[in-house]
């Protein structure tokens, strides 16, 4: 008897103890890792912010479109904002990635995919380079992995 009331008491126990100890080996994160942005920061040069824009609404818009449709980006944006001091950015432009390993994967199909959509090639490529170069700064360029505020499904 006194085994049995054993056996019964630790299964009870142990029915009991069992929720809990899932609990604790599988913790719940309320967040999961999202897409991958490559974000740039320009400084437009005075008197040329008008025909940077235009290139950014023209040739950097048409390679985007093309990368998009290709499958190799989810998206992209152009955000404006004002400089509080002279070595500050006023152009923040944004490309989504599914994530870190299709980003850097795509590479090589991502230049193949614009060099196409421009009609460009090499020389056309660094001569662009050096006119925008006149016309504004990279002041900087970051990887930001966006968090999604719900747990992974």
């Amino acid at each position: 008897m006194k085994i049995t009331f054993r056996v019964v008491a630790v299964a009870v126990f142990a029915t009991l103890l069992l929720p809990a100890l899932t609990h604790a080996q599988v913790p719940v994160r309320p967040f999961h890792d999202g897409p991958v942005w490559d974000i740039t920061f320009v400084k437009a040069k005075p008197g040329v912010g008008l025909k940077y824009m235009n290139y950014l609404a023209a040739d950097w818009k048409t390679e985007q479109e093309a990368l998009k449709k290709a499958g190799l980006i989810l998206d992209y944006k152009v955000i404006a904002t004002e400089a509080h001091a002279s070595t500050d950015w006023d152009l923040m432009l944004m490309t989504e990635f599914k994530d870190l390993a299709t980003m850097e994967a795509d590479q090589d199909k991502r230049e193949e995919v614009g060099t196409k959509a421009l009609k460009s090639d090499d020389k056309k490529m660094i001569e662009g380079y050096e006119e925008r170069s006149s016309w504004r700064e990279i002041v900087g360029q970051r990887l930001a992995r966006e968090i999604i505020l719900e747990p992974k499904k």
